[in-house]
């Protein structure tokens, strides 16, 4: 059975639309979740890149400290053998150092001076045990003269700084370093530049503890990985494949992560970095970003290659959501392409065949013949409407889509500030309330209301008043976090929600900081606006559990300040 024109148009037209919308919803999918896993790559190895950094001012920090006390006259003096009686004098003085510096840097294992004479015998030592702090004395000092970074120290000229290789430490009577990672610092001490070397001062510092002061502020869900330049790892989430070498094993980044390769075969002595997407043995898949780095200014035995990884499915979470959203488009423009396929084909058949009946009765035979060639010329006319049609359709859909937003943001925020409004502001502060409820945590509430407001706006009109709330609004947001939230919830009242706020002091310094930003004058054409501000302070949940209760725990805490004087903080006072 042969289908008719109709037939055919329909199924051409159906099946146009339905490509037409599939093709655009992939391809508008497949770009969004290219753009968020290039967004997420870019942020986790700017975070690689600023531990990194950190990494090095550690350690320029402790080499800093060991050049110190190498070039200080008492280690050069207490070396040199001297007066006997001001030997004693300088190791007393030299130990002091030694042990103030332990106190002041907990990631120290031990500091100590070594003789150049005596096999390297230690002179002055200080170690950190299980009771803080304590000086080592007499037979317990030992000799270090075959051990690396004695040495090696021993050879550099003066001002250098020698850093060993990260290992696990196995010197006997290392006290707290025992069986730790660590690494030796140490500097050659000379009582002139040019002088002959009388031995070293090495610091030995406990990679763990380093590490655990830069990763304390990384996000949840970050894991940190450290290489030295082989790419054994230093530090792994996994702690059995921490300084897997130490025990006769293998554990490398190049194994998870192969593109880090790279980074291993660059000997160049210049920091390289590559973000990749690997899948581990038995783990789903992660995104990953390394920075390999050469301390240039330091004798280093090895490089580091410094790592940070984030479950791929964490990156690509919104855009499996946007995958549900188009998909859903897709379907509906297709149903849309299918009933526009059936309604044009019918309404085009329909003057074919009166045509095709009146060529008939009129001009049978020849005539009749040469229609289809002339038919498919209108055919081509009508898909270029349909295609005329189909772009306006998505013109006014982009249109709508941009009111949508428009009026999204209206509905949010603050037509004048910018802010977020009342509704926008109790939304964010349920949430934070669940959050809180559910972990256990704290948040507070700043209720600011503006002093002297209603003279200003009457007095100089509605514009100054305009002023005075965007400069408040500005300087308001520019004290708090990224995480805070601040919102005006109408005249001249704001509020500032601190997540996560439990310590009174710190509320307090935020309040004192708020008043004195209000406190400051806002010029307006020519005139010198003073206003300032009245603050109330609630606490979650020390004030009230619930969202209303919080705000106007806040709000009678604020009309305590007012009547007491304004350009002042209260908290709010138990029920």
């Amino acid at each position: 059975m042969r289908m008719g024109i109709a037939v055919r148009l329909g199924l051409a037209l159906a099946l146009v639309g339905v490509l037409a919308a599939g093709l655009t919803g992939y391809y508008g999918y497949a770009e969004s979740r290219a753009m968020l896993l290039a967004a997420a790559e870019a942020r986790l190895l700017t975070s690689t890149r600023v531990l990194v950094r950190q990494l090095a001012i550690g350690l320029d920090n402790t080499a800093r400290d060991v050049r110190l006390v190498a070039e200080h006259p008492q280690a050069a003096r207490l070396l040199r053998r001297a007066d006997p009686i001001l030997q004693v004098t300088s190791e007393r003085n030299v130990a002091l150092l030694f042990q103030r510096m332990l106190e002041t840097h907990p990631e120290y294992f031990q500091m100590r001076l070594i003789d150049v004479a005596d096999h390297g015998l230690e002179r002055v030592r200080v170690d950190r045990d299980d009771s803080g702090v304590v000086r080592i004395e007499g037979d317990e000092l030992q000799e270090k003269g075959h051990y690396p970074y004695v040495f090696e120290t021993l050879r550099l000229p003066s001002g250098t700084v020698f850093v060993s290789r990260a290992e696990i430490n196995h010197e006997v009577g290392a006290h707290a370093g025992q069986g730790k990672p660590s690494l030796q610092v140490a500097a050659p001490v000379r009582e002139t530049p040019d002088g002959p070397v009388l031995g070293l001062v090495v610091i030995n510092v406990d990679l763990n503890g380093l590490f655990a002061q830069l990763a304390a502020d990384l996000p949840p869900g970050l894991q940190l990985y450290l290489t030295n330049g082989a790419g054994d790892f230093l530090i792994h989430p996994d702690p059995r494949l921490a300084f897997a070498f130490d025990r006769g094993q293998r554990a490398r980044v190049q194994d998870p992560f192969p593109a880090t390769e790279a980074l291993l075969a660059d000997r160049a002595g210049q920091a390289a970095q590559l973000v990749t997407t690997s899948r581990p043995v038995g783990q789903a898949a992660v995104v990953a970003a390394f920075v390999r780095q050469h301390f240039a200014t330091l004798h280093s035995e090895d490089d580091f290659i410094l790592g940070l990884s984030q479950p791929l499915a964490e990156v690509v979470e919104q855009s499996d959501r946007l995958g549900g959203a188009t998909l859903r488009i897709v379907l509906g423009f297709s149903a849309l392409a299918v009933l526009l396929a059936i309604l044009l084909a019918r309404a085009l058949t329909r003057p074919l065949n009166q045509i095709v009946q009146a060529v008939r009765g009129f001009a049978p035979g020849a005539a009749g013949q040469r229609l289809p060639s002339r038919r498919q010329d209108e055919i081509g006319v009508l898909a270029r409407s349909i295609e005329d049609m189909q772009q306006q359709i998505h013109a006014q859909f982009d249109s709508l889509e941009e009111k949508q937003r428009a009026l999204d943001r209206l509905a949010s925020h603050d037509s004048l500030t910018g802010l977020p409004n009342r509704r926008l502001f109790l939304d964010r502060l349920d949430q934070a309330l669940a959050h809180a409820r559910r972990n256990n945590g704290h948040l507070a509430l700043l209720f600011i209301d503006l002093d002297n407001f209603k003279t200003i706006n009457d007095s100089l009109g509605h514009a100054a008043g305009d002023a005075m709330l965007c400069a408040a609004a500005v300087r308001l947001q520019q004290l708090v976090r990224a995480s805070d939230t601040v919102a005006r919830l109408g005249g001249d009242e704001f509020i500032i929600l601190l997540d996560g706020a439990d310590d009174s002091e710190a509320i307090a310094h935020v309040a004192g900081k708020a008043l004195d930003a209000l406190a400051q004058p806002v010029m307006h054409n020519g005139a010198t606006l003073r206003s300032g501000g009245s603050i109330g302070v609630s606490r979650y949940p020390y004030d009230a559990t619930g969202a209303t209760e919080l705000i106007a725990m806040a709000d009678k805490a604020m009309y305590r300040a007012k009547s007491g004087g304004r350009q002042r903080a209260c908290f709010a006072e138990p029920l």
